[in-house]
């Protein structure tokens, strides 16, 4: 059974006809079905059969973003949001709703295309079928526009989304240079900011702000005085989400969601640009490209990750070797057990090799 499930990626797509692709080649006989919205099709019973005509045309899934089978957020964990949506009856447990759907459809092998979130959720269903006498193998496929999960140097999702973004950014220069202002684009990236790092770099953003590196806000604005005085008239920022400042990294999570609740800003740009203008007395616009970088279709090198990825899934399987993820380390595919994924992240080193290559270059990160 194939499901995907998580934050949304323009590949979804692309690994499910990579999956198809490799079992119609090496397997044509065994039965694939697909559960409709990820975990969420899995606790209603909603699910479909992979046909002849589906296998024939399961190529053209390349090229095209969004999921064939349907996404949501269904975390199996937390009952409480699955009772209030109705996907399970008020008492019963979501691991055994699920588990017992899967034994009823005779899935012995779960494929599950998604984050950290998803694949120990998967894990988790699998040991709880092992306490009730019951067999499910789990092969991971690492998808996110975050590129944090450990084990793995790419996430397919990834390139596409840095695609995006570095195109907004690209679009909002004619814009900045036109009018002499400071513009911040804001970019996807709550916990770890692999996506603003590489799509300001390549936008040529002149400050980029990460949630591994909390900022001081003198600094951002030393940085861009220092572009008015050489004559450089304009600024672009790309700050991600989750970018943090030093006086509220140094809060408590109990005192800085405190802090959030009561924020008069929508997010951490549009406070950043009025600390700009407060400071500089400058006109800072703020652009969100949003959930446009999980969307269109999959970029050339996602579409190439999502084949390998995928054929390396289905051999898995073949070899009897379950309860792993399968990533890419050193432009080769390898499988990394899904014990050693689960709960942890894969952030920007503040002290990394690109970080000190790009402050080089002038790049400023607040610190």
């Amino acid at each position: 059974a194939l499901l995907t499930a998580g934050g949304f990626a323009p590949c979804l797509s692309s690994a499910v006809g990579g999956l198809i692709e490799r079992y119609t080649e090496v397997a044509p006989d065994v039965e694939i079905i697909a559960y409709q919205y990820g975990y969420h099709g899995l606790l209603t019973g909603d699910s479909v059969v992979v046909d002849g005509d589906a296998r024939r045309n399961a190529a053209i899934l390349h090229r095209f973003g969004g999921s064939p089978i349907g996404n949501s957020r269904v975390k199996l964990t937390n009952v409480e949001d699955c009772v209030k949506r109705g996907l399970v009856k008020e008492g019963e447990k979501p691991l055994d709703v699920a588990a017992k759907q899967l034994r009823h459809d005779g899935v012995d092998v779960l494929h599950t295309i998604g984050g950290d979130d998803t694949n120990t959720a998967a894990a988790d269903l699998a040991a709880h079928l092992e306490t009730l006498g019951s067999h499910l193998q789990v092969v991971g496929l690492p998808k996110t526009i975050d590129n944090d999960l450990w084990g793995t140097d790419m996430t397919f999702g990834f390139q596409s989304a840095i695609n995006i973004a570095t195109d907004a950014i690209d679009c909002i220069h004619t814009t900045a240079a036109s009018h002499n202002r400071v513009f911040i684009v804001e970019v996807m990236g709550h916990k770890v900011g692999w996506l603003t790092l590489y799509a300001g770099v390549a936008g040529g953003a002149d400050i980029i702000l990460l949630p591994e590196i909390p900022y001081d806000i003198d600094k951002v604005v030393d940085a861009i005085h220092k572009r008015t005085k050489e004559g450089k008239g304009f600024t672009i920022l790309a700050v991600a989400e989750g970018a943090i400042s030093k006086e509220d990294a140094a809060l408590s999570k109990k005192e800085y969601k405190k802090k959030l609740a009561k924020s008069k800003y929508p997010s951490v740009s549009y406070e950043v640009a009025d600390r700009i203008s407060e400071r500089l007395g400058l006109e800072v616009r703020v652009a969100v490209p949003g959930h446009t970088q999980r969307g269109g279709s999959p970029c050339p090198y996602d579409r190439v990750l999502c084949t390998r990825l995928g054929s390396a899934a289905a051999k898995a399987i073949m070899d009897e070797d379950y309860g792993c993820m399968i990533a890419m380390v050193n432009g080769q595919t390898k499988r990394v057990p899904l014990a050693d994924v689960a709960g942890k992240l894969k952030t920007v080193d503040p002290k990394s090799q690109m970080i000190k290559e790009e402050k080089r270059t002038g790049i400023c990160f607040g610190d």
